[in-house]
């Protein structure tokens, strides 16, 4: 633009609890260029994502909403806008752009919107999933840019709307956050993990997208072949008290440790050797991105963001979803073939450097910005 003045970006997103989508705005929001933009951070829920915010001294607000198209907070968001002078709102997820949309519109100003996964699935029973395509066309058709952070992300747009545009921007990691070379605070000895042990990280929200039962019945037939294991769960979500319940039935809670939502994810993936994501689905799964930047063996499912970033036997593993006997078979022999497992582990840094770098996913998003704002009217 022609004026020295920043450029003010309401960044939004549906909750501040930390996953995924959360994590891309707090790594967004600190490396864009401070010269050039202002970002404020809009939240429909409080939580530990707020807290990071408020340290890094970023301006933030919550809406308290649990709701897409929540008509009721039209009149606060838009009052923000207006009071926060915001040149461009970019929204993160449907459950944002939903209740950002309208009141965008109202006020002239632009909108980009980030689909970090899209809200429909085949999971879904056939109302909800239409109710929810019909939803994400109404927003993709409206806003002024979409995002797709990985090609089959994409892909699945086109598939579903026919008419669909969208650039690929790539999620991102800090390779000077995520150092496998740094020198981190023991994990094992404050949790009481056996250094011997071979470990096994499993960090994400408990829900049903991330199987949380397969991943304990696949933990569960490992141990079978191996007692010198130990899981540990790190995070929170609807599902926890049932895959608790689970490692109860099969007799596995002495080697499972669990931990809520914690900020030292580096810390936490330094001390494992191996990171499992049996997810159902997924957009571009910034914890696979996290744990394969500090050289973990990755398990991951053969489902649409995970197989383009892991490549079978070459930089991790993947395999079925819902299988936990081949989950259990994929952990053994990470656990037994250490050669192997440090070939992958090796390849999953180069992965990282050379193509998901965070540095270079802002400049991408800093340039559809500029586009955008000087797009004709």
């Amino acid at each position: 633009m022609a004026t020295s003045k920043k450029i003010k970006v309401l960044q939004t997103i549906r909750q501040g609890l930390v996953g995924g989508g959360e994590t891309h705005v707090l790594g967004l929001t600190e490396q864009l260029d401070k010269s050039r933009f202002e970002p404020v951070v809009l939240s429909f829920t409080d939580g530990p994502m707020i807290t990071r915010l408020n340290e890094m001294g970023i301006k933030n607000y919550v809406i308290p909403s649990l709701k897409a198209f929540d008509i009721r907070q039209w009149q606060r968001v838009k009052a923000l806008l207006k009071k926060e002078q915001i040149d461009l709102v970019h929204a993160h997820g449907s459950r944002a752009a939903s209740n950002l949309l309208i009141p965008t519109k109202a006020l002239g100003l632009p909108i980009v919107y980030t689909i970090h996964g899209w809200s429909f699935h085949d999971d879904q029973p056939f109302v909800q999933k239409k109710v929810r395509v019909m939803s994400e066309r109404f927003i993709t058709n409206r806003v002024n840019h979409n995002i797709s952070v990985s090609a089959s992300n994409q892909s699945t747009g086109v598939t579903h709307f026919g008419k669909f545009s969208s650039t690929v921007i790539n999620n991102g990691i800090d390779p000077i956050k995520f150092n496998p070379e740094g020198i981190y605070p023991d994990i094992r000895q404050e949790l009481g993990i056996p250094a011997h042990h071979t470990l096994i990280s499993y960090i994400a929200r408990i829900t049903i997208q991330k199987d949380p039962l397969t991943m304990i019945r696949g933990f569960a037939g490992a141990l079978k072949e191996a007692k010198d294991m130990t899981l540990l769960v790190v995070g929170d979500g609807e599902l926890k008290d049932e895959m608790m319940d689970a490692a109860r039935e099969l007799g596995i809670m002495d080697n499972i440790v669990y931990q809520p939502f914690r900020a030292d994810v580096p810390a936490i993936l330094h001390a494992s050797d191996i990171y499992c994501l049996p997810s159902l689905w997924e957009g571009l799964p910034i914890g696979l991105l996290e744990a394969m930047a500090m050289g973990k063996a990755v398990i991951a499912t053969n489902v649409d963001g995970s197989r383009e970033i892991v490549k079978h036997l070459e930089n991790g593993w993947l395999m079925e979803p819902r299988n936990a006997e081949l989950l259990s078979n994929a952990i053994v022999k990470l656990h037994t073939e250490k050669f192997f497992r440090a070939m992958l582990q090796k390849n999953a840094v180069k992965t990282i450097l050379d193509r998901y770098s965070i540095y270079s996913m802002t400049r991408k998003i800093e340039a559809l910005y500029e586009q955008v704002l000087n797009a004709p009217k």
